[in-house]
């Protein structure tokens, strides 16, 4: 009897330590997701009480203030401590500013820094700018934007879309997508076309897959937002609000009237595609670009992957930097991130839309997704005359020009012999 009773205790015991391991370990594993989240905020630039807002929101995390700043001392993530070198940071914003990033003002070029891990005060970074950047500092101080008054009811209520075509005549299509309420950047694209809806129409429902829908979307007059309206009209049918039961879920109009998207090419060109415009038009200067099929393909083919590469870091910067309160205008302020994703610290809330997944599943089927960045035989040739003459992927666009260059003039010899 004391033999079995001994073996019950040993095996209670066993499995009360067996249960605790189990907890510990489910702890554990907690711990360390949270503690990833929490560095992936931060790396954003987000400050504690967005984090903290975040953490509850999108995670279920529900910790203090104080717990914050714990966890951040013990994964050693510190705002005044522990700064990168100085000759690290200059470095890093001369390699920059050999491409699109001369453009940038110092507010951009902190956050650069801080998403690439960089610890600086922001004033520094401006500093650094004026001292080897003058002339950009100058040439941003003479272009400064002024800004519309706008005004939207919460996050997803609608979306405003449109292609961006200065760089369509170097064969670079760009479309883009952004919330009203909070200026988040939904998609940035750049790729063959923004002419073919049903292109523009798989950036849409791709979108819809990551985030859900909204209730209107705004774009231009235009065949190529024609498929988008369809889809739109179509995943909303059923729903019950104002916009869907008279057919408004899809709101067409001028450019005017699609303020939010087009206030931010402005942005974004004097952040970004103004570099690339003048880059193209000394190729063009050159000698180097006629605007025919084969040109265009093969800028497709050299520049197409870096400038989709810079889209992404244009997006993550913007949508994790602090737009600013102008007394002047009405509307929110706050980082695009957070607003989007805790409209209830604004006095709003979330007005997205959930489609059913079978009727997205459809529209799915409707859409074409481009794979290649040119011509598929331009593509294929491209990449065998890069192998002959021992060149690999451009990593910037001066590597770029002169890949470019090569295959342009082996394309032609090739040509010229048959």
């Amino acid at each position: 009897m004391c033999a079995r009773h001994n073996i019950m205790c040993a095996q209670n015991v066993i499995q009360i330590h067996s249960a605790l391991m189990v907890r510990r370990l489910i702890s554990s594993l907690k711990s360390e997701r949270m503690e990833k989240y929490i560095r992936v905020y931060f790396e954003m630039g987000l400050d504690y009480m967005e984090i903290l807002a975040l953490l509850a929101k999108h995670h279920h995390y529900i910790i203090s203030y104080r717990h914050l700043k714990r966890i951040l001392k013990k994964l050693r993530l510190f705002r005044r401590k522990h700064y990168t070198p100085l000759e690290d940071v200059v470095a890093f914003i001369k390699d920059n500013i050999k491409g699109s990033g001369r453009l940038h003002g110092y507010r951009w070029m902190f956050m650069k820094c801080r998403q690439a891990g960089l610890t600086i005060q922001k004033e520094y970074v401006r500093i650094i700018m004026q001292i080897i950047n003058p002339e950009g500092v100058e040439m941003r101080r003479k272009g400064r934007l002024h800004r519309r008054e706008y005004c939207s009811k919460g996050p997803n209520f609608i979306w405003h879309l449109d292609s961006y075509d200065k760089l369509k005549p170097f064969g670079i299509c760009i479309n883009g997508c952004i919330d009203g309420f909070s200026r988040l950047i939904i998609w940035l694209e750049a790729g063959q076309t923004s002419s073919d809806p049903r292109v523009i129409s798989g950036y849409f429902v791709k979108a819809i897959l990551r985030k859900g829908g909204p209730m209107v979307i705004r774009g231009d007059l235009g065949t190529e937002n024609s498929k988008v309206a369809e889809m739109q009209s179509f995943l909303r049918r059923n729903d019950n609000d104002t916009y869907a039961r008279n057919n408004s879920a899809f709101l067409y109009g001028t450019s005017q009237h699609n303020q939010r998207i087009e206030s931010w090419w402005g942005i974004y060109r004097k952040e970004n595609s103004q570099f690339w415009m003048t880059f193209f038009k000394d190729i063009k200067e050159d000698g180097l670009f006629s605007g025919d099929h084969l040109h265009k393909n093969l800028i497709r083919f050299c520049f197409l992957r870096l400038i989709q590469k810079e889209l992404l870091e244009v997006v993550s910067i913007w949508n994790a930097h602090k737009i600013r309160k102008n007394n002047k205008q009405h509307g929110v302020y706050g980082r695009p991130y957070v607003l989007y994703s805790v409209p209830e610290v604004y006095g709003t809330s979330d007005y997205v839309t959930s489609p059913d997944i079978d009727e997205v599943e459809i529209c799915l089927e409707q859409s074409t997704y481009c794979s290649l960045p040119c011509d598929e035989d331009i593509y294929d040739l491209a990449n065998l005359y890069m192998e002959e003459l021992g060149h690999s992927l451009p990593t910037d666009a001066f590597e770029a020009a002169t890949l470019y260059r090569c295959l342009l003039e082996r394309f032609e010899t090739d040509l010229a012999l048959q």
